[in-house]
Formats: structure tokens, C-alpha cells, sequence
């Protein structure tokens, strides 16, 4: 692969993916729709997907008191005054 510098020193890298073209037109329409060549718009798609499977991966250490009140907090029924409010809403896909 070749790699090519641009004006910032920023060095990129070729990547090739073969796609059927059913999937190519959609992720070109997609790309039109938000004013962005394929290449770009693959590329936020990929970063996104990258960064939300290695959070999902993130692991959080507490001590056992604060593990005991995270389990209290959510076997509790929700409730309150802005759970209410929610509630009420109407819901956007009834509309």
C-alpha cells in the first residue's frame, strides 16, 4: 500500500473494499444526503462504528459498596416527576 502526505503532514492510507453494487449505490445516495463524497462518508461511518465497539468493551472498576447501590438504583421501579412528564408525551411514531 502506498501511503501519501498531505499539506497538515498527515499520512493516509489506501484502503480497498470490494462491495456489491446494490450496497455501493445505497452508501452513495446516503453519502449525496449528507453532502459528502463516498470516501468520506465511509470513512465517519467506519471511525463510528470503531469507537462504539471499543466502548461498549470499556470495563469500570468500583469497590463493593458502590457496585451493591449501582444493582439498588436499577432494580427500582422508575419514577418521579420527570419519569411522569416523559410518560405523557406523545409518542412520535403515533403521530
Amino acid at each position: 500500500m502506498s501511503a501519501t502526505t498531505s499539506t497538515h503532514e498527515t499520512i493516509t492510507r489506501a484502503v480497498n473494499l470490494r462491495v456489491r453494487d446494490d450496497i455501493r449505490d445505497l452508501i452513495d445516495q446516503a453519502a449525496r444526503s449528507q453532502g459528502k463524497s463516498r470516501s468520506e462518508f465511509m470513512i465517519d461511518a467506519a471511525r463510528r462504528a470503531a469507537e462504539d465497539a471499543l466502548l461498549d468493551q470499556t470495563l469500570v472498576r468500583v469497590d463493593q459498596k458502590t457496585y451493591k447501590h449501582f444493582l439498588n438504583v436499577l432494580d427500582k421501579p422508575p419514577g418521579g416527576e420527570g419519569y411522569n412528564r416523559l410518560m405523557k408525551v406523545k409518542k412520535p411514531w403515533k403521530a
